[in-house]
């Protein structure tokens, strides 16, 4: 069973704020000291999700270290 962590990314596009949730497997952050460096970095969350950095406020951890089957 790997683990799952949801990430909440925050948005601004035109002055309008939007927040998209993402799931990345709880090891890749483990690998980071900063959550915006294991987006940014690492390949298993590359190979997942294109993220726009120019776009990006903020991200957060929503829920850690949930199982998938």
């Amino acid at each position: 069973m790997s683990r799952e962590t949801t990430v909440r990314l925050l948005f601004v596009d035109n002055g309008q704020y939007h927040h998209e949730d993402i799931s990345i497997p709880t090891d890749a952050l483990g690998r980071h000291e900063r959550l915006v460096d294991c987006l940014r970095e690492e390949p298993d969350v590359l190979k997942r999700v294109f993220l726009d950095m120019a776009r990006l406020c903020s991200a957060h951890v929503v829920d850690a270290g949930v199982g998938k089957a």
